[in-house]
Order: structure tokens, then sequence, then C-alpha cells
């Protein structure tokens, strides 16, 4: 009976060891935890965001009340986002980005100033099966748009866990923002911009569902389209 009962403890400690994304990947190097990410509430395990209408929807930030170093990245190079652990819960991945007016590290990321840079969706057949790229993935990188303008900029992910979203506000929200200095940028227009809190009500079809049964038909990626540049 012993094999069960281990088992069991380790699911158990899954469950509670939350994972966080405190790591930023740039030039192929990984950064140390919560050097060029703001330390968040949860970076001892704690739990992810539920409330989407919360302040710490954010960058779940309010507890440490961190700063980082901010990490300089070229226009149309790769940026990695990477976790603790690899992510297990079945769920989606946003990433955003919001320009500061000056030192990012003084910038709270108020207004209506956020847009989407990189999506990992599920995919889906028509109610036969549902997968979820972005599940079992150690971090995620994409491509700073080439034509971002130069600048301090916050930049944010968020996987959002489903496992338990059939009511509302059971998704999971494992959240944190990097602080990062683009160079050699270009003149783009980046949008549409949102507001962080305010993007969600938490009722969308992509946060408010139940992946189990019946299997979802198809997939609706909850905010704005990707600005890729």
């Amino acid at each position: 009976m012993l094999a069960p009962v281990v088992a069991l403890l380790a699911l158990a400690s899954q469950a509670l060891a939350h994972y966080t994304f405190p790591n930023l990947v740039v030039g192929g190097v990984k950064s140390g935890d919560w050097v060029n990410v703001r330390r968040t509430n949860n970076f001892n395990s704690q739990a992810p965001v539920t409330d989407v209408k919360s302040a710490d929807f954010r960058c779940y930030d309010s507890q440490t009340g961190a700063t980082a170093t901010t990490a300089n990245v070229a226009a149309g190079s790769q940026l990695g986002i990477w976790a603790d652990q690899a992510v297990y819960h079945p769920g989606v991945v946003n990433v955003y980005m919001a320009k500061a007016p000056g030192d990012v590290a003084s910038f709270d990321g108020s207004g209506n100033v956020w847009f989407k840079v990189y999506q990992v969706s599920a995919v889906t057949d028509g109610g036969k099966t549902i997968s979820w790229p972005a599940e079992n993935q150690p971090g995620y990188t994409f491509t700073i748009p080439k034509n971002l303008p130069s600048g301090q900029y916050l930049v944010r992910i968020e996987q959002i866990a489903l496992h338990v979203a059939q009511t509302y506000g059971g998704a999971q929200f494992y959240i944190s923002c990097g602080q990062i200095n683009v160079t050699g940028g270009g003149s783009g227009t980046p949008g549409p911009l949102v507001a962080i809190p305010g993007v969600y009500t938490g009722n969308e079809p992509g946060i408010l569902i139940n992946i189990n049964y019946p299997i979802p038909a198809n997939y609706t990626q909850p905010g704005p389209a990707v600005w890729s540049g």
C-alpha cells in the first residue's frame, strides 16, 4: 500500500506547489530568479490570482512591492519567460506589454496601456478532443515585434489554468511582470490598447468554461488580438 500513498502525497505536493514565472531569457541566457522579473506575491508557492478585477491581476506584486533590473532586448529578437517548474495545468497563455513613460522601475502599468504580443491557444476538432500546447512547457519564447518603438516596457505573462474553470472565479491566472528596455525599435503603433485589470470580466467563454465535459467544440482566446508589428 506504500506506492499509492506516495503517489497521493506527490499529487498533493504538486497541487500546493503552484508554479511561478521568475525568469526572463535574453540572448539565450536565463536570468536568475526575480532579477529581471518583479517578485510576485506567490514567490513562495502561494495561490495564483483568480479575481480578474483585483489590482493584483496586473503584476501580482502588492505584497512584495518589488522592482527588478531592466534587461536590454533588441526589437525583432527572441524573449523567453520561464517558469520555476513545468507548467502542468491545462490552459492557455497570453503575453502583454506596456510602454513606460519613463523609468519602467517606477511604472505601475495603470491605464489603457497594454497590448498583446503573443498567445498560445487550444487546439480543437469540433468537440471530439481538445489539447493544450502550452501545457507541460518550461516556459514560452516569442519575438519582440520588429517595429515596436524603442523604450522601456513591462512585459506581463499570464498562463490561464482552466482545469476548474467551470464556475465563475475558477480559472487560475499565473502572472508575472518583467522589465525590459527595447533597443533598435521602429515606428509601429501597438494596439489595441487595454487596461489590466479591466481587460476581462471573468465571463468570457475562454475563461468561464468546462473543458472536461462536454468537450468544447471550439475555444475562444480571451483578450485582444495579437499585435505583431
